[in-house]
């Protein structure tokens, strides 16, 4: 681990949140969240925000066939964005833009009744305990950007 580079570039999630999930990179919406969390955690910096189980991070590991063992191990040593995103594109098993820009609108525009009912649940309760209330809450990226600020 390239324990310097690391920490130039990683965010304090201690003190600031991860970036949104609807910004892209390397052509996926989620992967900067992904990639901020993942610095985080390998930093010991991570705060309440978990890479090993973030259920954004598993829709795009799914999507793509990209492990997060893998990326987390590529990540540790020091890559920038640019470096993250030509090497998840190569890693990825989906090779054609026009599955990944549907994939990123699919995520964009996921409703919470569109998800399972574990994570429906799961996210009846999240809603209710940490946003305000009655929050404007349309797609499930809203919950993330309404939490942390950007909305």
């Amino acid at each position: 681990m390239d324990k310097g580079k690391l920490e130039q570039l990683a965010k304090d999630l201690r003190k600031e949140a991860p970036r949104s999930p609807r910004e892209v990179l390397g052509g996926y919406v989620i992967l900067a969240r992904c990639l901020d969390k993942c610095r985080a955690f390998l930093l010991g910096m991570n705060g309440e925000y978990n890479y090993w189980y973030c259920s954004l991070c598993a829709q795009l590991e799914e999507f793509t066939g990209v492990d997060h063992e893998v990326m987390k191990e590529f990540v540790a040593t020091g890559v920038t964005d640019e470096e993250v995103a030509t090497w998840f594109k190569e890693q990825s098993k989906v090779k054609d833009p026009m599955d990944v820009i549907r994939w990123n609108n699919k995520m964009r525009g996921m409703r919470l009744s569109e998800m399972s009912d574990d994570a429906q649940e799961y996210m009846e309760k999240y809603i209710r305990e940490t946003l305000p209330p009655y929050p404007p809450v349309y797609v499930l990226f809203d919950v993330y950007d309404i939490e942390e600020g950007r909305m």
